[in-house]
């Protein structure tokens, strides 16, 4: 081998390492942003979701109070919602989401509550049959937020 060569094989080695050295770094960036992106939409999704049902278990508790009986038709949104948990949350957060959905029936199938009913239910803390559903959303979240 003729040592003319030697340099310039050596330069040319020196610039594929660094060539794919460029391409792997600029690989594992974008990857690393792109996982980070989905998990930051995943998020989001679980949140909106989550928010959405409490607005509507809410609104439907509230309703049950003074309704004996109700429209199955109400309740399909809220079932969905706790359907679409199923697709992505835990099954601690599905369970929950389901004590919820069974807590509302029970009140519609109740006798309708009065004002003074109401107090003594908040009195009680069984006023708010989303606090355990909201604490373990929030914590479901502060995991996810974590990994």
């Amino acid at each position: 081998m003729n040592p003319s060569y030697l340099p310039a094989l050596a330069a040319l080695v020196g610039s594929a390492i660094g060539g794919l050295t460029s391409f792997a770094t600029t690989w594992l960036t974008q990857r690393g942003q792109a996982k980070m992106q989905q998990r930051i939409q995943d998020r989001v999704k679980r949140e909106t979701l989550f928010a959405k049902f409490i607005e509507e278990a809410s609104m439907l508790y509230a309703d049950a109070f003074t309704h004996e009986s109700t429209d199955p038709a109400k309740l399909s949104q809220l079932y969905a919602m706790v359907s679409r948990m199923r697709l992505f949350s835990s099954q601690g957060i599905v369970d929950h989401a389901e004590r919820v959905s069974h807590m509302i029936i029970e009140t519609y199938l109740a006798p309708n509550k009065t004002f003074r009913d109401i107090i003594h239910l908040k009195e009680s803390g069984a006023l708010d049959p989303l606090k355990e559903f909201s604490e373990a959303c929030r914590e479901e979240l502060r995991r996810f937020s974590a990994q």
